[in-house]
């Protein structure tokens, strides 16, 4: 029987994958840096990196200049070596946008392609357009569809990784026994890549806005936060030092179908104001109560975002104050229930309100407090806007799935073969 432990080859592995790391940390490294990083000796640096180069995952890009002595090699990540593509499937309910958006980026997390296209999913199987999107991609960027090792799709609903089915989603045909097991199936076989080399991972698209919001957003730094999505569907996204709350059927976040009360038949006022009968969040701050509160005073709107823009540009504060209320109502489950230090307003609704809607939350919540500073309540929890203003969701995507790519080649680079 083969033992590796302790063996040339499981050393080797080990140093090679640390090497990797490294070099996809620093962005670029020198034999001499990576000993002072890793403390390996000056021979096996140099046989880390000429086995990196060998394996095509690291170039040499130059050399060194400007400093006494001889100069050195730079070696810097192979950026073709493999890529990653994120597909974000959008509800498109209320508003004319397509519906499929995809960006590829390579190993450096550089962009080589993005686009968007509308797909109707009650006629066109899930497999059928994310596979197509996934071809198109790399056909736009030139890229080798075999080297594509990591495929992130963000969906409006929540997975269950115990059945591999998607829950709560309203998008056709994403919500059925099977689906996620075709999409995999046809984009493994579109690429051409080697079975088990290329994974297909599946995200929540409000935790994925999340994902975003701490790599590229006011959460940067942040021990922990939550994040809570307003727009035609709202959700939330837990943050736990960087490892996110998904739940046991990952249903964690899926605050829209929060019952308010009174319950059928009990006393009591309604937290909902225009609203009769039972109802859940979403009815209160989903996009079409926005677009209903809106009306009330005489804005005609489209979609939830158009409405605050409108509000505000026509001065029509009560539309934000009767807005925050019911979002500091909202947000008073959150934070009783998490006490984050961070929570971000994030989605077309915080976009469109800024720090404007931010203010009136704030006020809503802590209506005996003095006017606190900037982003900052009364309490010890602050409210922020979200600082990611392009599309935080496929941003998100990209995010998770160059993580997933390196992290496969590094944890590949560890494993020792035994011949």
């Amino acid at each position: 029987m083969t033992r590796l432990a302790g063996s040339a080859k499981l050393l080797r592995a080990i140093n090679s994958s640390a090497t990797l790391a490294h070099l996809l940390q620093s962005g670029q490294l020198t034999r001499a840096e990576l000993r002072e990083l890793t403390g390996l000796s000056k021979p096996t640096s140099s046989e880390m990196l000429r086995l990196l180069t060998d394996a095509g995952l690291a170039v040499v890009a130059g050399r060194t200049a400007g400093a006494p002595g001889p100069t050195a090699e730079i070696y810097v990540p192979n950026a073709d070596a493999a890529y990653a593509v994120a597909v974000s499937v959008r509800d498109t309910t209320e508003e004319d946008r397509p519906d499929l958006a995809i960006a590829l980026c390579d190993l450096s997390g550089n962009v080589r392609d993005r686009a968007e296209s509308s797909v109707d999913f009650s006629e066109v199987f899930p497999a059928e357009a994310v596979a197509k999107a996934v071809l198109e991609a790399c056909q736009r960027a030139d890229v080798d569809t075999s080297r594509v090792r990591h495929v992130q799709i963000g969906v409006p609903g929540s997975h269950d990784p115990r059945t591999d089915t998607i829950h709560h989603v309203d998008v056709p045909r994403w919500g059925g026994p099977g689906v996620l097991a075709d999409v995999r199936s046809r984009l493994i076989t579109s690429l051409g890549v080697p079975a088990g080399v290329a994974t297909v991972a599946l995200e929540n698209d409000v935790n994925l806005a999340a994902i975003a919001e701490r790599h590229r957003g006011v959460a940067a730094g942040a021990d922990s936060f939550a994040l809570l999505w307003l727009g035609y569907g709202i959700g939330l996204a837990t943050d736990l030092g960087g490892v996110l709350l998904r739940g046991a059927s990952g249903g964690a976040g899926e605050i829209g179908y929060l019952p308010l009360y009174p319950a059928p038949g009990a006393a009591g006022p309604n937290p909902a104001p225009g609203i009769g009968g039972p109802s859940d969040l979403q009815l209160l701050i989903g996009g079409p109560a926005v677009i209903r509160l809106a009306s009330e005073s005489g804005i005609a709107a489209q979609t939830s975002g158009e409405a605050i823009t409108a509000a505000i540009a026509l001065g029509q504060d009560r539309v934000l104050e009767v807005l925050a209320h019911r979002i500091a109502f909202a947000l008073a489950t959150v934070v009783a229930v998490l006490d984050p230090p961070l929570v971000v307003l994030a989605g077309e609704v915080a976009q469109a309100g800024g720090t404007k809607l931010r203010d009136a939350v704030v006020a809503a919540m802590y209506p005996a407090t003095p006017q606190p500073p900037p982003g900052i309540t009364g309490g010890d929890v602050q409210i922020a806007v979200t600082a990611v203003a392009d599309d935080a969701v496929l941003l998100g995507g990209l995010d998770a799935g160059l993580h997933a790519l390196r992290e496969s080649l590094i944890s590949s680079l560890a494993q020792p073969t035994l011949d």
